[in-house]
Order: structure tokens, then C-alpha cells, then sequence
């Protein structure tokens, strides 16, 4: 089943500043062969489920081992069986009736 999955993993304990545990689960993503579209509060992950929250649990495992004693994740997840959808054609969707 394809999925369309807008993640946000914020580690907690670690300081202010998320970026260098943010590029570590992008990377973990790119690793994967997902396609990802990094947005200012987050990351759209479009693929198969099996692969695409495999890659989130990885993304969990990086970041502790990257030293985050704490991590709280947003996962919003969308599925459709009527037909396949991109991200960018959800997002044209909309943008063709503005």
C-alpha cells in the first residue's frame, strides 16, 4: 500500500538547536530511496508503508545514537485505494483552484 506520511521527529534533550539530528534522519531517509520533500517544520515521505515506517524507525535509532536521550514524532499518514497520488499532484490539486 503507498503512503503519503508528513514526519517531524524533535529530539528532545539535546539543546536548541535540531539541525545536525534533522540532517541525520534526512539522511537515514536518502539512504532508504524514499522520496522526501523537507518543509520548515518537517519531511513528506511518499512510498510504500513497509519501507516508509521502517525508515521512520531508523530515523528514531539514528537520532538516539546521535545522542538524543528523548524523541517526540509527529506522524501524519494518508493512503488512497481509489488511485495512485503523488505529493505534487495533492499539492497542484489545491493550487489549480486558487
Amino acid at each position: 500500500m503507498r503512503v503519503i506520511v508528513d514526519l517531524c521527529v524533535v529530539p528532545i534533550g539535546v539543546g536548541v538547536s535540531l539541525s545536525e539530528y534533522i540532517v541525520e534522519c534526512q539522511n537515514v531517509l536518502a539512504a532508504a530511496g524514499l522520496k522526501t520533500e523537507l518543509h520548515a517544520y518537517g519531511t513528506i515521505i511518499e512510498g510504500e508503508w513497509d519501507p516508509v515506517f521502517a525508515a521512520i524507525k531508523a530515523c528514531h535509532e539514528a537520532v538516539h545514537a546521535k545522542g538524543a536521550p528523548r524523541i517526540t514524532t509527529t506522524i501524519k499518514a494518508g493512503t488512497r485505494t481509489d488511485r495512485t497520488q503523488s505529493m505534487e499532484e495533492k499539492v497542484e490539486s489545491v493550487r489549480s483552484r486558487l
